[in-house]
Order: C-alpha cells, then sequence, then structure tokens
C-alpha cells in the first residue's frame, strides 16, 4: 500500500474509533480518550458531523453501490449494535486475560481490541457492498498491530485476542461465539489458486473454542467442533469433533556433555 493510501486510511480509521468510542453515551466508553460528553444534544451533534464525514468520505470511494449519504445513515444507526459487541469483546478479554485490570485497560491498550474494532467496523462496510474501504480499515489495523482479519471474515460475538501479533484471518473464514485466539495464529486456505476467489476457502470455528499460539488451521471444508482445544504450533488441515483436545508433542532430545567448555554442536 503506498502513503497516499495510508494517508487515507488514517482519516478512515480514526473516524470508525471515534464512531465505536464515543458514540455511545455508556460508562465504559466514556474514559477511553477524553470525558464523557454533556448532554444528548452534544452527543446528537457529534454523531450528525461523524455521519457527514464519512459521508464525504464514501462520496470519494468509486462503485458504491449506493447514495454515500444512505450508506453512512445505515452505518450509523447500526452503531448501538455495533458497541454492543464491542463491549462483549471486551467482557470476554476481561474474563480470559488474567493480565487484564479493567474494561477501560482493553479498550485503550489491547491491540487485539483495537484490531477486532475496526474489523467489525470493515466488516460492516463490506456487508453493505463498499469497494476498498474495508480493506483500507482492515490494512490499517494490520500495520498497527500486527493483526491481518479479512474484512469479509465472519466473527461471532465475545471474542478474543491475546497478544495477537501475527495472527492471519482469511476471507472466508467463520469464527463462533466465544472463541479466544492467541498471537501467531493462521485460519488460512489450502490453496491460494485465482481460480477458488469467491469459494469457501478458510476453516470454520464453532463456539467456545480455543486457538493456542502459530496454530495454523486450513480449508474450507474444516470445521473445528464447539468447545474444542487447539494447541499451540498445531498444523490442521481436517475437521476434528466438538469437545475435541489437539496438541502438537515436540521430541526434545536432552544430552550431557563432559566437557563444559567443548565446542557446542547442533545437529538436525
Amino acid at each position: 500500500m503506498g502513503a497516499g493510501a495510508r494517508g487515507r486510511a488514517h482519516g478512515p480509521a480514526r473516524a470508525g474509533l471515534l464512531c465505536t468510542s464515543r458514540a455511545g453515551a455508556g460508562s465504559a466508553f466514556s474514559g477511553a480518550r477524553r470525558p464523557a460528553l454533556a448532554g444528548t444534544d452534544a452527543v446528537a451533534a457529534t454523531l450528525y458531523h461523524l455521519q457527514a464525514e464519512l459521508a464525504e468520505l464514501l462520496a470519494q470511494v468509486p462503485g458504491l453501490p449506493g447514495a454515500p449519504g444512505t450508506l453512512a445513515s445505515a452505518c450509523f444507526e447500526g452503531l448501538p449494535a455495533l458497541r454492543e459487541a464491542l463491549l462483549r469483546d471486551a467482557e470476554a478479554t476481561l474474563a480470559a486475560d488474567p493480565a487484564a485490570q479493567s474494561i477501560a485497560e482493553i479498550l485503550t491498550t489491547y491491540p487485539g481490541f483495537y484490531a477486532t474494532a475496526l474489523h467489525r467496523l470493515a466488516h460492516a462496510l463490506h456487508q453493505r457492498g463498499v469497494p476498498r474501504l474495508p480493506r483500507l480499515l482492515s490494512e490499517y489495523a494490520h500495520q498497527r498491530t500486527g493483526i491481518d482479519i479479512h474484512p469479509g471474515a465472519r466473527i461471532g460475538v465475545a471474542f478474543c485476542i491475546d497478544h495477537g501479533t501475527g495472527i492471519v484471518i482469511g476471507e472466508t473464514a467463520e469464527i463462533g461465539a466465544h472463541v479466544q485466539i492467541y498471537q501467531g495464529v493462521t485460519l488460512g486456505a489450502l490453496s491460494v489458486a485465482k481460480t477458488l476467489q469467491g469459494l469457501k476457502r478458510h476453516p470454520t470455528i464453532e463456539d467456545h473454542v480455543v486457538v493456542y499460539a502459530n496454530a495454523t488451521i486450513l480449508g474450507g471444508n474444516t470445521v473445528i467442533g464447539p468447545h474444542s482445544i487447539i494447541g499451540g504450533n498445531v498444523w490442521l488441515t481436517e475437521s476434528v469433533p466438538s469437545h475435541s483436545r489437539v496438541y502438537h508433542r515436540a521430541q526434545l532430545h536432552m544430552a550431557r556433555q563432559d566437557d563444559p567448555a567443548g565446542e557446542l554442536i547442533f545437529s538436525i
């Protein structure tokens, strides 16, 4: 992505964060960046201006499926549901991470929550057929967090990303509710042949699944059943039933050396 695209990405991403963090006048979001807006009139005025800014931005995107103002209005009508979804994501993260101290900490410091927030906004635009802008949002989040989520991916409620660096979630991936994913996880395709465009290429992760660090799950027909745990460094290309435990058992070799000052030789 060129410098111009990065510059354009900054604007919509910032608008998206404002939409998600300041639009709702609830206490959970009020302290994220600045004090809560004083009164419903101030909130309404802020939303009005943000919606106008989004409409102006959409007007610069070629190939829109509808009028910019109509699309912007539809996006803002979905803000209450978006805010509720993000609060559930934050609550799930707080419940899953022993290091998390508060919802406010998650909202302001967790890269996994940041990437999820921009994904939910980008996905909403993607579902409405808006071209290019959803990818700009997802790539902006990718640059900021190292987490790559295609805007087409479907992610259920109470989603938790812990640490997050190196996560890749492909376009046709489907993730259920109450799923936890750790750093380095790939939900990818078995093949990247162009002839597969438009087909389901990425796995389905059902409800209450945990996928630990650096696991790779590939294929559009691969389904991880509910309440399963996928261990770290697992390479998985086939479905597993519910309540499965899939793990990689590394083979460790230990040897003692008589002379501690001797040369250390690594061999595979």
